[in-house]
């Protein structure tokens, strides 16, 4: 039986239009496996813990085949913790809204807890870095008002998908489905939702 984890980027509630076009992937996705585990990971309730000195400390310390000890050992376990949580599903349906160009600070602050050696990634002197996490699938939820695709730079740029993608990859993540909404200043939002929500239920459906 798979376990999906929905891990949520907007603090905006019901006004987000990526966490609306998630529910809809999450409707379909029930509908389709009835069995299956679903569960929500919102990086906004105050659980993600913050990866400051200690933390980065411990992780050099680790990387250096040490064991952190006293506040380095509280920041490795919190880490850990996270990591442990995420890596307990093997779908994850993430929803991304676009924030200056990139995606929201708390999921680069999730994607520094978690990234940490002998959990997502290995490194070798001589063969560079190794994927740890195997078998899993994502689908994201990209969403912006002002960037799309065709628009010049006077509109923005899309450092949100390349960013996301890459890092996922990196973990070992290959299998990426995306849906996108970006209705622009001027075109035709009703229309650009009504793709986004069909795409979102055909993915879910066969995810």
């Amino acid at each position: 039986m798979s376990r999906l984890l929905h891990i949520s980027a907007s603090p905006r509630g019901a006004a987000s239009a990526s966490l609306a076009i998630a529910g809809v992937f999450l409707d379909a996705y029930r509908a389709a496996h009835p069995e299956e585990v679903v569960d929500h990971f919102d990086l906004w309730d105050g659980s993600l813990p913050e990866f400051g000195p200690a933390a980065a400390t411990a992780k050099m310390t680790v990387i250096g085949g040490g064991t952190p000890t006293g506040e380095q050992a509280e920041a490795w376990a919190a880490a850990v913790a996270t990591f442990e949580r995420f890596d307990a599903y093997d779908r994850y349906l993430f929803s991304v809204p676009m924030w200056n160009s990139t995606v929201p600070y708390k999921l680069k602050q999730f994607i520094d807890v978690v990234s940490q050696p002998g959990l997502i990634f290995g490194v070798h002197p001589e063969t560079g870095y190794s994927s740890l996490l195997t078998g899993k699938r994502a689908a994201v939820v990209y969403t912006s008002s002002v960037w799309g695709p065709g628009l010049g730079p006077e509109f923005g740029a899309d450092h949100q998908s390349g960013f996301f993608n890459d890092w996922l990859r990196w973990t070992g993540i290959t299998d990426i489905q995306e849906i996108r909404f970006h209705p622009t200043l001027t075109g035709d939002a009703d229309l650009a939702r009504k793709r986004a929500e069909e795409s979102a239920r055909e993915i879910a459906r066969a995810f």
